[in-house]
């Protein structure tokens, strides 16, 4: 598998604290990664300098190859990285479709001016299409305001897929989501992911979604990274057992 994603030598400080410290990272085509470690150990930091809402100190970010590192967020998003934010970025007083149509509005670079037309018929057959893959067969006239966090997680990452993206990230996927619906809302992402080959690097805090969906997990402590390896072997593993899982301290 090639190399979609990779970061040079990233650093970035916010006065004494290293949020990041050195990284050098390669992501493969279709990979599906998993983000572990404490609070504060810089895991959305990554992410935000990976889509252009953090600029790097130090080091750079190669997207195919290219140098996107000084690019502003939405050039970075309409190269094909897309990201979901642990608070779902909705408009909840409308509806599934309608969210839909606004986000494949902008995926043909125009802003969405409240004059113009959204329902247009290519551009709705589209949004259906996209809905659809993500389970809203029923529900695309519901309003936001009505779905469950789980449901509103899974509308956030369909409007990303909107974008059509090569790349996808998720901050904290599951946040929100009750124990009772984590696992569904993750097999509707993940078969989404898989289907388009797509590579996906969530950041999260159970561990048993990690474990159980991710090709690879790298775990960050402190700017750094503490084990990069597939899943059984990083939780195998007792420094990672000790410093996320708390084991042993």
């Amino acid at each position: 598998m090639g190399v979609v994603l990779e970061t040079v030598a990233v650093s970035r400080s916010f006065g004494a604290v290293k949020a990041a410290d050195n990284l050098s990272l390669r992501f493969a085509e279709g990979q599906v990664v998993g983000i572990v470690g404490p609070n504060g150990s810089g895991k959305t930091t990554f992410v935000n300098i990976v889509t252009g809402y953090v600029k790097p100190t130090h080091g750079r970010i190669l997207f195919r190859d290219r140098d996107i590192t000084r690019l502003r967020p939405r050039e970075v998003t309409n190269l094909g990285i897309a990201r979901s934010f642990q608070i779902p970025q909705l408009y909840t007083h409308l509806t599934v479709l309608e969210n839909m149509l606004i986000a494949l509005s902008v995926q043909e670079r125009r802003h969405w001016e409240f004059w113009r037309p959204l329902r247009l018929d290519g551009r709705v057959e589209a949004a259906l299409r996209v809905l659809d893959q993500f389970g809203f067969q029923d529900g695309a006239d519901q309003r936001v305001s009505t779905l469950p966090e789980g449901g509103r997680k899974v509308l956030d990452v369909a409007l990303s897929f909107a974008l059509q993206p090569s790349v996808l990230l998720l901050d904290e996927p599951t946040s929100g989501v009750s124990v009772d619906d984590k696992f569904g809302v993750m097999d509707t992402l993940m078969r989404v992911v898989k289907e388009s080959g797509v590579t996906a690097v969530f950041v999260e805090h159970d561990m048993d979604v990690v474990a159980r969906y991710a090709d690879r997990v790298l775990v960050f402590a402190e700017g750094t990274i503490l084990a990069d390896d597939r899943p059984e072997a990083v939780f195998a593993n007792p420094a990672v057992r000790a410093h996320v899982l708390g084991e042993g301290v």
